[in-house]
């Protein structure tokens, strides 16, 4: 007859879905108590970022690198995928701020975003990360700063180049392989600082801070 037998994703979407709403399918389940991994997921994990706004639809004068408040963010990963740190920078200026943080888990990174930035608010534009699942609470971070948040093309780190700089002068000082959870606070303070009071050639050879206080008259 021609009849179309349901994908076995959709088969097992509906159990679950079946038992979020009281039901017992799922005990038919060899595995009852294990949900199904999809297939293409790595343990159900992977999947595209809801509401994800593309880097195509950034305005075009973040390129020019001419106003505060254009940000990019990533994570530094230390060894063993144990320690991580959250970087931001600000495109025009070359502002940096480092965070320690205990885990990928969106939540926490959206919080620390949120947190480091806050003092900012009013004054950010756009935010630009990569396509990574630590980035999914997007929305929570736009909403509570006001601002616009894009992600790069997969795989496109260029897209991102002024925080890739920004993750490379890190390594000077926190080499790949260190255990970034043994890296005391104050000495990702002492990075940060250093990295805001370095001459830049690109800034007429003043530091971020010094360019920052001279073009926008703001003073961190």
């Amino acid at each position: 007859m021609g009849l179309k037998c349901p994908c076995e994703e959709l088969i097992y979407r509906h159990i679950w879905e079946d038992k979020r709403h009281g039901g017992d399918l799922y005990k038919c389940l060899r595995h009852k108590n294990k949900k199904h991994a999809s297939r293409g997921r790595k343990n159900g994990y992977r999947g595209r970022i809801v509401g994800l706004v593309s880097i195509d639809k950034r305005p075009a004068i973040v390129d020019k690198k001419e106003r505060f408040g254009d940000l990019e963010v990533d994570l530094v990963i230390g060894k063993d995928h144990k320690g991580k740190l959250l970087t931001i920078n600000d495109r025009a200026t070359n502002q940096s701020w480092i965070r320690k943080i205990g885990s990928k888990n969106s939540d926490e990174v959206a919080a620390a975003i949120v947190e480091t930035l806050l003092p900012y608010k009013g004054l950010l534009k756009t935010i630009t990360s990569d396509n990574g699942r630590e980035f999914a609470d997007h929305v929570i971070v736009a909403k509570a700063l006001g601002i616009k948040y894009y992600f790069a093309h997969p795989y496109h780190s260029w897209e991102r180049g002024a925080n890739e700089n920004m993750n490379g002068l890190i390594r000077q000082f926190i080499p790949k392989g260190a255990k970034i959870e043994d890296v005391d606070e104050r000495y990702i303070r002492w990075i940060e600082n250093n990295l805001n009071n370095r001459p830049r050639k690109r800034l007429d050879y003043l530091t971020p801070n010094e360019y920052l206080l001279k073009k926008f008259n703001i003073m961190r």
